[in-house]
């Protein structure tokens, strides 16, 4: 079974950015989707969020 939740240290390895700067990138893709502090984050609305082709991504990640 593939994940599908996108973790901060994830999308660091993927864009290079600080920590720091790939939490606030998860809390305005919440924000976009009106989502709550607790739920989480998928591989898809990032890629979404980011203009990224879900298939680019490492393999690692799916």
């Amino acid at each position: 079974m593939s994940r599908i939740i996108i973790y901060p240290k994830d999308i660091q390895q993927i864009t290079g950015k600080s920590e720091r700067q790939c939490r606030n990138i998860i809390a305005t893709i919440k924000k976009v989707h009106n989502k709550q502090k607790h739920q989480s984050v998928t591989i898809h609305e990032f890629c979404d969020y980011m203009g990224i082709n879900f298939e680019t991504l490492p393999v690692k990640l799916k």
